[in-house]
């Protein structure tokens, strides 16, 4: 087995346990609100086309807006509860599952509907005859009756939320997401075919033992039954055990990381200095900027690598642009006064963005700075990568130049510079510190009115860890240790097209430049 397959295996145990415990959750969730709407619904056609016409619109909403839109929910249910005392996570756990449990509601809810109706009136009009309650009607003759219907109902949930759940990698939950926006990213294909492979594999078997059930259910056959829910729980108890026994150690170090090579890269150089240290650690990458921060700030990621600029303009809401030395005291001051969390400090390169064009853009339009771009902006088509578009930086470098691209594409930074080369994007939002811009043999424009902030790499430790010495001394030489260049090489060992290496075989490299 070589170095790829084995590391992509060693990520399979934890992610599972996080994608059962998660997917297991939304199920119940969706359980709990879909059967008893069920019984509802059976009763009153109002009810029914009102609860089936909401569950088919949440339906509509693509999984990643719909992980969306409960960050802003849950801000502004923070907000209404500050008199209270009650804080709720708006990342992480709490809206993937509720995303999620909306998600599974639909399928339940309309099987379970069909079921209840469909029973022959017959039935109940003999139900209602020997003098029959309502609640024993529904117990003794129409739950039972319309059991198998409502089971196949649950196997569709259950196949749509496993799936659905490797979304969840973008509100900051770790699931066997986190393999395949890290594969999709750095191309390690290995690593996108073992996490589709391991989530079709949770899908399949939750689908078949719930099938037994199903047969066992229609068939009245309690051994089948049995033996489905024993082997659904036993095979939740052996996947959540990894989740268990890491959760049971203090010494447990979470390392986060955004959607790009270079802080994979980052987040194995740390951990590997953390392991020497004696702890143990896990990954939850594909972060967005946001997400990021606010995970680090309340515990959920322990320590992660972020830029100056990003803080400066996203988090703390600058748009100013201080020289390099002020604006890290500040925001220093910033993260230690409105999240307890610590910046340790610069690792000594910065990887800002650039905008880049191939030399035959630059030659035929006679460009050398953004200024020079400014006038031929609406013949060209803009590429970026996903955050850009919407981040407070676009809006003052299009201020300060007038920026108005004919066109433009939001991508994955990896397709990003494919585009930019096959020319379906004149112009890139590249970043400074990306080997393949000099592969690529693209012109970087200058900047010559400020607009682009200082985008410093610094390191930023929890609140949990700000004051644990071993674990801050343990990543201490990792401070202004990292040339740019040396950065550069290592994010193209990754990002290049032949003799590809993992981010893991990238940092070990990066460790030998700095001990040197």
């Amino acid at each position: 087995m070589n170095s790829r397959l084995q590391e992509a295996f060693a990520q399979v145990p934890s992610l599972l346990a996080d994608h059962v415990l998660l997917s297991a959750a939304a199920l119940l969730l969706g359980l709990v609100v879909a059967l008893p709407l069920a019984v509802g619904a059976s009763r009153s056609d109002r009810l029914r086309q009102f609860a089936l016409g909401l569950a088919s619109l949440v339906q509509t909403i693509p999984g990643l807006a719909l992980l969306a839109l409960f960050y802003p929910l849950l801000l502004a249910l923070n907000s209404a509860l500050v008199p209270l005392g009650v804080a709720l996570p708006a990342l992480g756990f709490l809206p993937a599952l509720l995303a999620l449990g909306l998600y599974a509601v639909l399928p339940i809810l309309r099987n379970a509907v069909t079921g209840i109706v469909g029973i022959d009136p017959a039935i109940i009009e003999a139900a209602d005859g020997v003098g029959m309650t309502p609640r024993q009607k529904l117990r003794l003759v129409e739950a039972p009756l319309a059991a198998p219907v409502v089971m196949a109902g649950i196997r569709t949930a259950t196949v749509w939320t496993i799936g659905a759940a490797t979304l969840s990698t973008t509100v900051g939950q770790s699931s066997l997401g986190d393999m395949i926006f890290a594969g999709l990213q750095t191309q390690n294909w290995t690593l996108v075919l073992v996490g589709c492979l391991a989530a079709a594999a949770l899908a399949l078997t939750a689908d078949a033992l719930l099938g037994l059930i199903e047969t066992g259910i229609a068939q009245r056959r309690r051994w089948m039954i049995g033996t489905g829910l024993i082997a659904l729980f036993t095979g939740v108890a052996i996947a959540l055990a990894p989740l268990i026994l890491t959760q049971s150690r203090s010494d447990v170090v979470t390392i986060g990381a955004k959607g790009f090579s270079e802080q994979y890269i980052l987040a194995r150089l740390i951990g590997d200095r953390l392991e020497g240290a004696g702890y143990e650690i896990r990954y939850r990458e594909g972060l967005g900027s946001a997400i990021a921060f606010e995970a680090l700030a309340r515990g959920d990621v322990d320590v992660y690598v972020d830029y100056t600029g990003t803080l400066w303009t996203n988090a703390m809401r600058r748009d100013d642009n201080p020289p390099r030395d002020e604006m890290l005291d500040e925001l220093t001051d910033w993260v230690a006064d409105t999240r307890d969390a610590r910046v340790l400090g610069r690792l000594g390169f910065e990887n800002t963005y650039a905008f880049a064009v191939t030399q035959e853009t630059a030659r035929r339009h006679g460009l050398e700075s953004i200024d020079d771009l400014a006038g031929v902006a609406p013949q060209l088509t803009m590429g970026t990568d996903v955050e850009f578009l919407n981040r407070p930086e676009w809006a003052s470098i299009r201020a300060a130049y007038g920026l108005a691209f004919g066109a433009a594409q939001s991508y994955q930074p990896t397709f990003m510079y494919r585009a930019v080369e096959s020319g379906r994007a004149d112009v890139i939002t590249a970043f400074s510190s990306d080997g393949r811009i000099a592969a690529s043999n693209l012109a970087v424009l200058s900047d010559p009115r400020g607009a682009i902030p200082n985008y410093d790499a610094v390191l930023i430790v929890a609140p949990g860890r700000a004051d644990d010495e071993p674990f801050v001394t343990a990543l201490t030489p990792l401070l202004d240790a990292i040339p740019v260049e040396a950065m550069r090489e290592a994010n193209y060992m990754v990002d290049r097209d032949e003799e590809k290496a993992s981010p893991g075989e990238a940092a070990a490299w990066l460790a030998d430049q700095i001990a040197r």
